[in-house]
């Protein structure tokens, strides 16, 4: 590290500490999350105490090889830096985020932070596996089996919690119920039936039992969402590629108003469309990332234009966007360097002007009716 990255780095950290008491990144004492014994009628739910979090994609080697000395750089720097809410998966990576995580965390005071981790798909180890065809860049021995059932999310629970070598799991997040999920055994209606009678009610009993605080889904579309809204009694989904500055007016106008009379909150993930908003040659995730639709591209441009136009950050600009709905508790943003880690916890702190979001509207860029932050 230069001199002066290093400067930069521990002014930041220090702003950092200093936000997460404040309130910027935390909602209170992490000992004590809001929370109501759930009763009908979409009572009390679970809601994260903690406002930012670092997302675990990056470190599975999803898009590129991330080295452990990297990855643990990276952490490092979050927690200097305030950040309080780690999300996980075993997909990540076939078990290679998970395993990362813990060897940074399981260090940590387990009270200090929120933990999330993903259900649905257990890790097996063979000699005959093929994780290079779903993570080319990571050195996983597993193969991956899809299970909704009750006894798949107890033990997709054990196995991550002896993978990351910590106690307990703040959210479980059903992961990839989704009709996106091409990998799924069968139909994706077909696979939700399943956790309806086995994992959801699971989770449920789970939270009662004190060995989980919440549970959501987690997924890439809006239609497993709103049916477990309706259907269950989730505490908090992990919304995930669906509330952009790109693509936001069906979760916004169609999603949102289902969770506010269901009482249910969100975190909210791929705030960047996984960097294509910050430059990155692909758009979301999946082996066909890289065949981005040209409307996408083109307001890109358009968002750059603006904020060339008012000297915003459009990076900065995405992630306060994402963070601004009042059914959002927590924005999850990845990161595989230092660099990347206190870019995005100084980007919570800018201040865009709000001429910039009037002019996004003017100009039909966002939903008439979506919130944008305010000026502290």
């Amino acid at each position: 590290m230069t001199k002066s990255s290093k400067r930069d780095f521990l002014s930041i950290a220090a702003a950092g500490s200093a936000l997460a008491a404040s309130g910027v990144f935390s909602a209170g004492a992490l000992a004590a999350p809001v929370y109501m014994p759930q009763g009908g009628g979409g009572g009390g739910r679970y809601v994260p105490p903690v406002k930012f979090g670092l997302g675990g994609v990056p470190f599975g080697n999803e898009f590129e090889v991330v080295s452990d000395e990297d990855a643990y750089k990276t952490l490092e720097a979050a927690w200097n830096a305030g950040v309080r809410y780690y999300d996980v998966s075993p997909w990540y990576g076939l078990g290679l985020g998970e395993r990362r995580y813990g060897n940074f965390l399981h260090n940590k005071n387990r009270d200090s932070y929120v933990l999330s981790s993903k259900v649905g798909k257990l890790l097996k180890a063979s000699p005959h596996n093929n994780a290079k065809s779903n993570f080319p860049f990571s050195p996983s021995p597993n193969n991956v089996v899809f299970d909704y059932t009750a006894d798949g999310v107890r033990r997709s629970i054990e196995d991550s919690l002896q993978r990351m070598g910590v106690s307990r799991l703040d959210i479980a997040f059903v992961h990839d119920i989704s009709p996106d999920n091409k990998l799924l055994p069968t139909p994706w209606q077909e696979q939700f039936a399943i956790a309806l009678k086995g994992a959801f009610p699971a989770l449920s009993r789970m939270r009662e039992e004190g060995i989980i605080k919440g549970w959501g889904i987690g997924v890439n579309t809006p239609e497993p969402i709103l049916r477990v809204m309706q259907e269950c009694d989730p505490d908090v989904c992990l919304l995930a590629s669906q509330y952009s500055l790109i693509d936001h007016a069906n979760a916004l106008n169609n999603v949102f108003p289902v969770a506010r009379q269901r009482n249910v909150k969100f975190v909210i993930g791929s705030s960047l469309n996984a960097g294509f908003i910050s430059g990155s040659p692909r758009y979301n995730y999946g082996k066909t990332s890289w065949n981005i639709p040209r409307q996408y591209i083109e307001k890109r441009e358009r968002l750059r234009a603006v904020a060339a136009q008012f000297g915003a950050d459009l990076r900065t600009a995405a992630l306060q966007f994402s963070a601004a709905p009042d059914v959002a508790a927590v924005l999850i943003v990845g990161a595989h360097t230092e660099a990347q880690v206190l870019a995005n916890v100084s980007s919570m702190q800018a201040t865009i002007p709000p001429e910039f979001w009037a002019e996004l509207k003017r100009q039909n860029l966002i939903e008439q009716n979506a919130p944008t932050p305010t000026v502290a």
